[in-house]
């Protein structure tokens, strides 16, 4: 399974992080660092009947298609894109940082916040300590922690770290077994995320967001995953009770990616050039 090798990649580059300099750079960073947004404020704000907050993602590659747009291979303009992003309404970011199988990186995410005043998520996953120390010295809001990707014991102590350093975190589920376990032992989870990708076919059902929404308390901010590619599937997912929603491949591919950011958020669409 591809998530199987990613964090075998993930656990063998975190062996060569392991240094007390390295950690203790990354600490006076964070140090020297503004404080994080709020990334589940913002997306509550945007709570329907309104529309679902949008979290558009900077997303060169993927394991399954490769380069997202052909003009990658020469340039991947990830600044105009979150500039895009930002401009025409999206509530947030998420920022793919692996190298490996996304082609993504760390500075992505630094340059980004440097530049916009938009809540950002690491989206990257997350195996071991020094990570969230990585993220948030290189201004992330927000960290994304896989279910299927961790023990109980360390759901709960990553999610203790990341609010220790300030930031949200964001789970990610996909079937009732993995919310279940979010639900029974991480009470003060704030955002739960149901991604609609199969981690063994990458076959998307926005049915596993419609089904998996009902057992969420209202109390929770619902942000469904993958799988969006219009304003039909936002409609119903609003009907559904979802908060929010992250976007990447569809609105990176698009022809037009400002317009396809507005015709998710129900907007009037602009001719405006492609990011």
């Amino acid at each position: 399974m591809i998530l199987d090798r990613i964090l075998e990649r993930k656990r063998a580059e975190l062996r060569h992080k392991q240094s007390r300099s390295y950690l203790a750079d990354l600490k006076a960073a964070i140090r020297d660092a503004p404080p994080a947004l709020g990334f589940a404020v913002t997306l509550d704000a945007t709570r329907p009947p309104a529309r679902p907050a949008l979290i558009a993602e900077i997303k060169k590659a993927s394991p399954r298609l490769g380069l997202l747009r052909a003009e990658f291979s020469e340039q991947f303009n990830y600044m105009r894109l979150a500039r895009t992003y930002h401009e025409h309404g999206a509530s947030a970011v998420s920022v793919l940082t692996d190298k490996e199988f996304f082609q993504g990186d760390l500075r992505y995410l630094e340059e980004i916040k440097r530049a916009l005043p938009i809540p950002a998520l690491n989206k990257e996953f997350m195996v071991g300590d020094v990570q969230f120390y990585e993220a948030r010295a290189h201004g992330a809001d927000a960290v994304l922690l896989i279910v299927a990707a961790l023990e109980r014991r360390q759901l709960m102590d990553f999610h203790a770290l990341a609010s220790e350093l300030g930031m949200d975190s964001l789970f990610e589920t996909h079937h009732e077994r993995e919310l279940d376990t979010v639900l029974e032992w991480i009470p003060l989870a704030r955002m739960i995320g149901i991604n609609n990708r199969d981690l063994n076919t990458f076959t998307t059902d926005l049915n596993v967001t419609f089904r998996l929404a009902k057992r969420i308390p209202s109390d929770k901010l619902i942000v469904s995953e993958s799988g969006i590619h219009d304003r039909d599937a936002v409609t119903r997912l609003t009907e559904a009770g979802v908060h929010a929603m992250l976007v990447g491949e569809s609105l990176i591919r698009a022809e037009h990616t400002a317009n396809k950011v507005r015709e998710l958020l129900g907007y009037a669409s602009r001719d405006t050039p492609s990011a």
